[in-house]
């Protein structure tokens, strides 16, 4: 009733109203609204305070009628596949690992690792070692903060290596994001091979590189990295004499570190001594409230005197289990069981069995055997929902129990919201309690996670989850036939890949017995298959992502003539169903010149890149991160090609653009994030008019348009346009900007009255501040002409078709494909409105331009052919259009032999279903092939 229920309730509301970061849900309603409510404020939080915006769905949208949007962070990197779930794992590993109760005497250890840092070069690794549970993940993740504090000019880059065959133990994963890291620290962008075994390979002479550009000492530190399979053979760089200013840390078991390793000076944890003990005891008790009495200390001292019983991770287990019992049991029945536990293991199986009697009926100890069981036979853990769907009996109540125990206890962690073992020894003893039948245990407990996520892909939910575990799934239990038909499921791969699991899902190929060239074939004809049903925008947005995809993954195999079809039917397809100045053309642009310049074919790449740099320069802006990438790509282009004074230009400028984001980003330590919102919306309402904020307003409208809140978005930029007009004056050329956007987002909503207006308004401004030839002027004047278009204003459409004509001529040259698109997008609208006669010179001096640029075999020369081939039919000169047709057929042919097919695709920006024997109106057709 809006009163306050309890005295507890009243204290709680009183916590938090004198709290920092905690917000206050004051709601009247039914339970589900509540949980509604509270999901809906953490979204928000996390999305505009946290991100800035959303990441998943900036892409999803409709760009090109954009100005000054937000690029996702994949793309900050040059071709970097970033993946923050990997990175999200590693932050809450190392906030895991230097979580304790107290310190445990580390000082002496502390001042050997400043020896290694400070010690003269070549110096080989330090090896840190000890027994399992010994605490050298919590020393190296204390000394990592003691130097993160004392130290800001050194760079430490750390990798802590979870449970034997999960995701963080993978060699080439490791490396990567460690090469990655030395990347986003030093701002430079290349082209990185994906391939696992270059991978490993090249390692050494990126760590030489990139430490060049370092001012300062890094220090890489790989803990637990004996759990790494065939370290040795995948971490030979570690033998390679390192950079002067690099120094290598990595700790390991004492039974499990490789023979050449041994010789390595090395750093071993003593066990704990008895002041250690007793105060990591007390610690745990007196959280707890419990006071242990003097002989109870004294027996617990001589307990903990054996190698197995002194090191860190027993005692810790040892004091939680004690504080446990706490005033409620018999402290000294519980130290006598204790007392019969010489290991960790056996301590584990003592804690597991007094959970287990707390647990009320055998439904529930059941239910528990089932939680471990099959948290421990997955590849990465198993989230809570996960759990809920897999045991429909279990309730969310008894869940919550269950967990909170586990979580208290040591067993259960949980890592990106996913459910591990804290500990290897606790998934050893699960292991010893439950699964004593052997292997066969371990399958049936595999097998009901695979139905469980075969399920999901059968109702097309595939996601991260079902990516991560399916594959993997099939892989650990041998079925090399189910696997391929999931390595089939293109968004499977699709999703392994763009998270920059390469090797992973190279390693599933092999194990299939497929070589690059048939794997290639078979993913081509999938893609095939998928596209005879793709029908609609959101179908064809979603088929060139997957194409794109597969030449990106082929380019990666090294199969570079294979690479090249998949990649020109992305860039079709988005041309079409986009529009051909959308940005993810240019991404399309940006990977087929990539592949070109591996080819060494460095004309054809020059084209691309500069048509990549031109549509992202009109998205997003001069000195944006996207711009600075294809800046970067032609000076390395240059570079090639010894034109070493365009590529320092090109390389200044990129890096301007660069240490400016970073510094509207702030810190680039940790993992990279979507830029802060610059101002908060509070200090936005009550602060001054000024340009800044004018600009900022702008921003937070793009954002918000990009996450589909089109009421807000159109709330900022109508504010930015009225604060813009006040303190610039309403002829300025960012007057224009927010008039753009404004009229972006009324096309958007069809109100195409309201669009024209202000498309009209920003086009006169622009004509009189700007340049002839300048991409701002180009940009109002192509989208105010294809709204013409759209609303059939044919006449007025003209003009402006035939002034994108005249700015490209005048910004590119007569002879640049981009003014070949210019032309045939004129000619286009001449065929809509019957004029052929028009038409059809603009086509043939297109068709001239293509030939020239790319070559008489290129995919666009035969869209421009089946153009003329549709015109020529029209005017009643057969002949000719089945000359043309034939031509167009041939290009199209040799396009897809380069990948093994040979039948022509359903759907196609070429308008490829066109029969010189069908009756179909040609003008469909020629929309259809507008370039």
């Amino acid at each position: 009733d809006g009163r306050v229920s309890s005295v507890a309730v009243q204290q709680l509301i009183e916590r938090i109203s004198c709290m920092n970061k905690a917000k206050m849900i004051d709601h009247v309603g039914s339970v589900e609204e509540g949980a509604y409510e509270i999901y809906n404020c953490v979204e928000k939080i996390i999305k505009q305070d946290i991100l800035g915006c959303e990441m998943t769905d900036l892409e999803g949208k409709d760009l090109g009628n954009k100005e000054d949007s937000t690029a996702p962070e994949e793309e900050v990197f040059g071709d970097v596949l970033w993946d923050a779930h990997d990175e999200q794992e590693q932050m809450e590993a190392f906030q895991h690992a230097s979580n304790s109760t107290c310190e445990l005497g580390f000082e002496k250890y502390f001042e050997r690792l400043n020896d290694l840092v400070a010690a003269p070069a070549p110096i080989p690794p330090l090896l840190v070692s000890g027994g399992p549970g010994s605490g050298k993940s919590l020393l190296l993740s204390k000394w990592i903060q003691l130097q993160q504090k004392h130290s800001p000019n050194t760079l430490i880059l750390y990798h802590f290596v979870g449970r034997p065959m999960s995701t963080s133990s993978e060699s080439a994963l490791i490396i990567k994001r460690l090469t990655l890291k030395l990347m986003q620290h030093s701002w430079l962008v290349s082209p990185l091979t994906f391939d696992p075994a270059k991978l490993l390979e090249e390692f050494p002479r990126w760590l030489e590189k990139l430490s060049a550009r370092h001012q300062g000492s890094i220090i890489i530190i790989i803990d637990s990295i004996d759990q790494i399979q065939q370290a040795e053979k995948h971490m030979k760089w570690l033998i390679d004499p390192l950079p002067v200013n690099v120094r290598v840390i990595v700790s390991v078991n004492v039974e499990t570190c490789p023979q050449a390793w041994r010789l390595w000076p090395t750093l071993h944890l003593d066990p704990l001594n008895s002041k250690d003990v007793k105060s990591l005891i007390s610690a745990e008790c007196n959280s707890a409230n419990v006071k242990l009495t003097k002989e109870q200390e004294k027996k617990l001292e001589r307990h903990c005197r054996s190698a197995t019983t002194c090191n860190a991770l027993y005692v810790t287990l040892l004091g939680k289990t004690i504080a446990c019992v706490g005033n409620t049991g018999n402290i000294d029945e519980i130290l006598q069981q204790c007392c019969q536990c010489q290991d960790t293991v056996s301590l584990y199986r003592l804690v597991l069995r007094s959970i287990q009697e707390s647990l009320q009926s055998d439904k529930e100890k059941g239910l528990l055997r089932e939680i471990l069981c099959v948290i421990g036979v997955s590849h990465n853990g198993v989230s809570e929902s996960e759990l809920m769907e897999l045991y429909p009996e279990l309730t969310s109540a008894v869940l919550a129990s269950l967990l909170h125990s586990l979580h208290k206890m040591c067993l259960l962690t949980y890592g990106c919201g996913l459910l591990k073992f804290q500990h290897l020894q606790a998934w050893e003893m699960v292991k010893l309690e439950y699964m004593e039948a052997g292997e066969n245990v371990i399958s049936a407990y595999r097998q009901k996670l695979v139905e469980y996520f075969t399920m999901q892909l059968s109702q097309d939910r595939v996601t991260w989850r079902s990516a991560d575990e399916l594959p993997w799934l099939f892989q650990q239990q041998g079925d090399k036939q189910k696997l391929h038909k999931c390595l089939l499921n293109l968004f499977v791969s699709q999703n392994l890949y763009k998270r920059g699991h390469f090797a992973e899902l190279l390693s599933y190929w092999q194990l299939v017995g497929k070589d690059k060239s048939s794997m290639a074939a078979e993913y081509f004809d999938s893609l095939k298959e998928y596209e005879k049903s793709s029908e609609g925008e959101e179908s064809m947005i979603c088929l060139a992502d997957l194409y794109e995809t597969l030449g990106r993954f082929l380019k990666d195999l090294g199969l570079l003539s294979q690479a090249v079809a998949p990649l020109q039917r992305s860039l079709e397809i988005r041309e079409t169903a986009l529009d051909p100045d959308h940005p993810r053309v240019a991404q399309s642009l940006h990977q087929l010149a990539g592949v070109y310049v591996q080819w060494k074919k460095f004309g054809n790449a020059e084209q691309l890149y500069k048509q990549a740099l031109e549509i992202s320069e009109n998205a997003y802006g001069a000195e944006h991160p996207r711009v600075a990438r294809e800046l970067d790509a032609l000076a390395t282009l240059y570079q090639k090609q010894n034109k070493y004074e365009q590529a320092e230009q090109l390389r200044k400028k990129s890096f301007k653009i660069r240490q400016k984001a970073a510094r509207q980003k702030g810190s680039l330590r940790g993992f990279a994030l979507l830029r802060q919102r610059a101002l908060q919306l509070e200090e936005l309402t009550l602060g001054k008019d000024t340009a800044d904020n004018a600009r900022t307003l702008n921003e937070l409208g793009v954002l918000y348009y990009l996450q589909n809140n089109l009421e807000a978005a159109e709330l900022f930029l109508k504010r930015s346009l009225e604060m813009r007009e006040r303190v610039l004056g309403s002829d300025h050329p960012d007057c224009a900007q927010s008039l753009n956007n404004l009229a972006a987002l009324y096309n958007e909503k069809k109100h195409y009255d309201k669009a024209e207006e202000l498309y009209e308004k920003a086009l006169d401004i622009r004509r009189r501040a700007l340049a002839p030839d300048h991409p701002s002027l180009a940009y109002t004047v192509k989208h105010l002409a294809v709204l013409y278009k759209k609303m059939g204003k044919l006449d007025k459409a003209v003009p402006l078709y035939e002034l994108a004509v005249e700015i490209r001529q005048k910004s590119f040259g007569p002879k640049h494909p981009s003014v070949a698109t210019a032309l045939v997008n004129l000619a286009v609208l001449y065929c809509q409105m019957k004029k052929q006669i028009e038409a059809l010179p603009l086509y043939e001096r297109a068709l001239k331009i293509y030939e020239d640029s790319f070559g008489r075999m290129h995919p666009r020369v035969g869209e421009t052919l089946k153009n003329l081939a549709v015109l020529s039919y029209e005017r009643g000169d057969f002949e000719k259009a089945a000359e043309l047709y034939k031509r167009a057929m041939e290009i199209k042919e040799a396009e897809t032999l380069l990948i093994g097919g040979k039948a022509t695709s359903r759907h196609s920006s070429s308008g490829d279903t066109f029969s010189l024997k069908s009756a179909l109106s040609p003008n469909t057709l020629l929309e259809h092939g507008q370039r």
